[in-house]
């Protein structure tokens, strides 16, 4: 694999996106040796589309996609996270994009990468997000009748009992 110019991938990525026409500026910042863009979610499926089907960016690859919950973010509690990979240039990039948490809905991106399907549910499934126009959007990993989403930050690690531990450590 050969040596990513991380700047360049930003450079790359920066004029890719202002080429797309109603687009607010987009501001992209470099964590972690990854580009990173964060874009409002009605944005969301055209940027993804266009940073996977422009011939020179080529994110052909979904990593990963998974939900965030940020309780201390009023306003913008919900966040998605996707990462794609060019595996022709080995260049990668997040994508972020938040919502409320009175209206966890973002846009799926099944159309665009089949392997979405799964990711969006286990998303659904742990925070409660919605994902429109996702084929079967239902619980993958735990039981259908269970009434709460377990990966929100709205509920206690451990009862009450326990006073070996302590939620601070966990982001709590």
């Amino acid at each position: 694999m050969r040596q990513v110019d991380i700047q360049q991938t930003a450079d790359k990525l920066h004029k890719c996106l202002e080429n797309l026409s109603g687009l607010p500026t987009i501001e992209i910042k470099i964590e972690y040796d990854f580009p990173e863009i964060t874009i409002s979610r009605d944005q969301v499926y055209r940027v993804l589309q266009e940073l996977k089907e422009n011939e020179e960016t080529g994110f052909t690859f979904l990593t990963t996609l998974c939900g965030i919950h940020f309780p201390e973010k009023e306003g913008n509690e919900f966040w998605v996270m996707y990462q794609l990979h060019n595996l022709f240039t080995n260049e990668r990039v997040r994508v972020y994009s938040s919502a409320p948490a009175t209206d966890p809905v973002f846009a799926s991106v099944t159309p665009l990468w089949a392997a979405a399907n799964w990711m969006e549910r286990e998303t659904f499934d742990f925070y409660g997000f919605q994902f429109e126009g996702h084929p079967n959007l239902t619980r993958i990993l735990n039981v259908d009748d269970m009434d709460y989403h377990p990966m929100r930050k709205e509920y206690k690690l451990e009862d009450d009992s326990r006073t070996d531990k302590d939620d601070t450590y966990f982001g709590r």
